[in-house]
Formats: structure tokens, C-alpha cells, sequence
């Protein structure tokens, strides 16, 4: 007993597709070939340190007492479940590192709280951080503090323009 039927839709689909394959390979566009812009990347792992997340920042972290952390001067707290990482990869408990002032990574949450940490080995250090000075994602307003603010009491003629 036969099950399945023998359709002569099947057998002409596949001579079909056996003759125009090799047919579709001529129109092809090699994808190297196309104009695809390139994301922002850090280069530390070619000077012997790690890769780091696009948007990543650079700065001088010192654990007060934790979740508080002193961040380029500037009191900021750390997100519940954030994570330090040392110059060898491994975990490190913010309670460890209590009072020592460190160049680290470190990327923040989208509430505005610092979420991973990276301490820096030096030759890590030595390596050029494009995002310190001028971010990849520079539209968020916790990476991005230039420029005006209303303080709510501006009049509306007074404002800054779209542009200014």
C-alpha cells in the first residue's frame, strides 16, 4: 500500500529548481562587495587585552561602600547585580576593593547606573578608548550631559531652538 502519492507537481518543481540554480548563482552579489557601514569597535584586544562591549566608557572608579562608588570624582551608585571584573577576568566583590582608586571600563544600565566593570591591566590602559571623550551612543541622556536643560521655569519664547 502506497501512502504517498506520486505528483508530477513535485518532480517538475525539482528539475526546475536543479536548472535555475546554478542560473541564480550568475546574479549573486558577494557580500563583502556591498556598502555595509561598520560598527564601532575597540582595538584593546590587539594590543594584548580584552574586548569590551561598543559603548563602553573610561574612567577612575573607587568603591566607597557598596552600592555606593565614586566614579571620575562624582558620587554614582552601582546597579543591583553589577559586576567587577579584575585585570585577569575573574570576579571581584566590590567589598574587596574598598577605598582603592582604579582606571576601569564600565557601561551603565538604562537606569543610569553603572552595570559592569572591567579594573584595566596596563597594557590595556594604554590603549586608546574613543568612547571615553565622545560616546557611540551618544543620544541617551546618561551618556550624553552637553547642552541645555530646562529647569521648568524657562519661558517658552526663552528656550533653546532645535539645533542650538
Amino acid at each position: 500500500m502506497k501512502r504517498c502519492k506520486n505528483s508530477p507537481n513535485a518532480h517538475i518543481l525539482i528539475a526546475l529548481c536543479a536548472v535555475l540554480a546554478p542560473a541564480a548563482a550568475l546574479f549573486t552579489v558577494d557580500a563583502r562587495a556591498q556598502a555595509v557601514p561598520v560598527p564601532q569597535t575597540q582595538f584593546e584586544a590587539e594590543a594584548g587585552g580584552r574586548n569590551f562591549p561598543i559603548g563602553t566608557l573610561r574612567g577612575k572608579f573607587m568603591v566607597l561602600n557598596p552600592p555606593e562608588i565614586k566614579l571620575d570624582g562624582d558620587l554614582e551608585r552601582m546597579s543591583p547585580g553589577a559586576r567587577v571584573r579584575s585585570a585577569q577576568n575573574m570576579l571581584v566583590m566590590p567589598g574587596a576593593i574598598v577605598g582603592q582608586n582604579l582606571l576601569v571600563n564600565y557601561t551603565r544600565d538604562a537606569s543610569n547606573l553603572v552595570s559592569q566593570v572591567w579594573i584595566l591591566t596596563p597594557d590595556e590602559a594604554r590603549a586608546d578608548r574613543e568612547s571615553a571623550e565622545k560616546p557611540f551612543l551618544n543620544f541617551w541622556p546618561f551618556v550624553a550631559n552637553s547642552g541645555p536643560r530646562d529647569d521648568g521655569k524657562t519661558p517658552f519664547d526663552q528656550l533653546p531652538k532645535y539645533g542650538e
